[in-house]
């Protein structure tokens, strides 16, 4: 919840400790950036990000963007939507994006220019918020246990990877709540039990 990453940077908030911060980015084998959204330490549900651009909340501050420009290299926009949880309506690669249907198609059409991916509009397992439901990677999807095989399918076919549904932390569905996942590796919620261990590391290959 208070982070986000590619495969290139691990974005941590301001009051993270250094040991905490450098111990993630290593084991993800990223830069570690500091930043806030909006003055925020809450950074996952107000991002989403692949390794081509950053989509940032309305609410992000002129200097926050500035700063996350200038430590990425990477285009950062604010997404102009009422919704200021983008990372909880967008989840991402670079094959692919899949979208919440309560976004605008002129939102839709701002997340596939920042992202440089196709993206298309759908729900997850009845859910429009498709952050929280599936995290995604250039090597696999994770997606919320109740997904549908239908749904499993399009994922697939969207971010051209494998896709599994699991839980995190002994049986939570949700989740973007307690993994954070690049193409080398993967962090998972303290909780999370042998089981979902295992179908995590191999849909993400990690």
């Amino acid at each position: 919840m208070f982070t986000k990453c590619n495969d290139r940077f691990l974005l941590v908030p301001m009051g993270l400790a250094s040991t905490k911060a450098s111990k993630m980015s290593s084991f993800l084998g990223v830069q570690p950036v500091r930043t806030s959204i909006s003055g925020l330490r809450l950074i996952g549900p107000l991002v989403a990000m692949n390794n081509k651009g950053i989509i940032v909340s309305r609410l992000t501050e002129d200097e926050e963007v500035r700063e996350l420009k200038k430590e990425t290299s990477l285009p950062v926009e604010r997404l102009p939507t009422k919704y200021t949880s983008v990372g909880n309506l967008i989840v991402a690669n670079d094959n692919g994006a899949i979208v919440s249907e309560i976004l605008s198609s002129q939102v839709v059409k701002i997340i596939a220019d920042v992202l440089d991916v196709e993206v298309e509009v759908m729900s997850i397992a009845s859910y429009y918020q498709v952050g929280s439901m599936a995290i995604a990677t250039n090597l696999g999807v994770v997606v919320h246990p109740r997904a549908s095989e239908a749904e499993v399918k399009r994922i697939h076919e969207i971010v051209k990877a494998d896709v599994e549904p699991s839980t995190v932390n002994n049986g939570v569905p949700y989740v973007a709540s307690g993994i954070i996942a690049n193409s080398k590796n993967a962090v998972v919620g303290s909780l999370t039990n042998g089981p979902e261990l295992l179908i995590l590391s191999r849909v993400l290959k990690v």
